[in-house]
């Protein structure tokens, strides 16, 4: 019996293998010829194109970079769709934003990773409870088009302006000799740790910490789950949120960054301070407009609505604004912020 069950479980393990070998095999297939026709159009463009108009040198990225800003996105999207941390809109938009975060520079795929890594972990602990206090709860936390877009659309147009007006490239924070390169990036670094914060917050905050939270507006006493609701833990963890993605991007700039540039940038573990500062800042945005323009009521069963009803007791906020407009008007505004603050700052260091 026990050979039997056994030998059942290598069968599976070896089937299980050769599906993986497969899916790989699958994602080179479709990575490595659409990069490299990426490549050859990028190589047509530079050399007939952009010289016709003027210009003294053709921009040309290399075909390894193609392939990279390719392959990694989608296995991280496929994955991502196989853990059903994405849902089927939200693998391909996110694939999107991968790609163009991964071309234009290295450091913010790494804080990317780290935020859908991070946040998906976090979204699936203790999801028992979460379904106490939130009828919307998906086990698994599956995101849809519209959180990506959301939570990545500001670094991505970030992004996507750094390549266009630095190019594909790694460089260290410098506001002094390279301000643009230096402002977009800490505005995409903004934009993820306040992202990565308010999730850590919401989501293990309200699973972990024992006490209902307090509204932000009022500090009054609020059931778990209210829009607006701040504790301590919670708080601790958004600057948690927001260390680990200021961590990996000081990781990623260090590994990534021009080496005969390096040394001569300022001190970079600014970031460190930075990353924890967007995920403070950004979790009391996203606080304080979710007290205010959110509508957060306790309906019969004891758990938080976001509509009014007669059954449903009102405990905070106006029916304005939902939770996804309350992210992305928060990434927008720490995409700004962010690079303001720290421009004016990191000289200091």
């Amino acid at each position: 019996m026990l050979s039997q069950k056994s030998s059942e479980s290598v069968n599976a393990k070896k089937r299980f293998l050769k599906n993986e070998h497969i899916l790989t095999v699958l994602l080179c297939a479709v990575s490595i010829p659409l990069s490299m026709s990426m490549w050859i159009v990028n190589l047509i463009y530079s050399k007939f194109i952009i010289r016709n108009e003027g210009f003294d040198e053709p921009v040309v990225i290399s075909p390894a970079r193609w392939l990279s800003s390719c392959f990694i996105p989608l296995v991280i999207t496929f994955v991502g769709y196989r853990k059903k941390s994405l849902s089927i809109s939200g693998a391909l938009l996110g694939f999107g934003v991968g790609f163009i975060l991964t071309l234009s520079n290295y450091c913010f795929l790494a804080v990317l990773f780290t935020f859908f890594i991070s946040s998906s972990k976090a979204t699936k602990v203790r999801p028992h409870l979460k379904h106490k206090f939130d009828p919307e709860y998906k086990e698994g936390g599956q995101r849809n088009w519209i959180q990506v877009l959301c939570n990545g659309g500001m670094a991505t147009q970030l992004a996507l302006l750094y390549l266009l007006d630095v190019g594909a490239c790694e460089r260290p924070i410098d506001f002094i000799r390279d301000y643009r390169a230096s402002w977009l990036c800490m505005g995409v670094l903004g934009v993820f740790s306040s992202c990565n914060g308010d999730t850590w917050a919401s989501e293990l905050g309200t699973v972990i910490s024992s006490s209902e939270p307090y509204l932000i507006t009022s500090l009054k006493r609020v059931p778990k789950g209210t829009n607006g609701g701040i504790s301590l833990i919670g708080t601790f963890f958004s600057g948690l949120g927001g260390f680990i993605i200021g961590l990996s991007y000081y990781l990623a700039v260090l590994y990534f960054a021009d080496r005969s540039v390096l040394p001569y940038a300022p001190s970079q573990w600014p970031l460190l301070v930075y990353g924890t500062l967007g995920g403070l800042i950004g979790s009391f945005i996203d606080s304080l407009m979710g007290a205010t323009l959110q509508y957060s009521g306790l309906d019969k069963d004891g758990k938080i609505v976001s509509h009014s009803s007669i059954s449903v007791k009102h405990i905070s906020g106006k029916n304005i604004l939902d939770n996804h407009s309350v992210n992305l008007i928060t990434t927008v505004i720490m995409g700004l912020l962010m690079p303001t603050i720290s421009k004016n700052l990191w000289p200091m260091y």
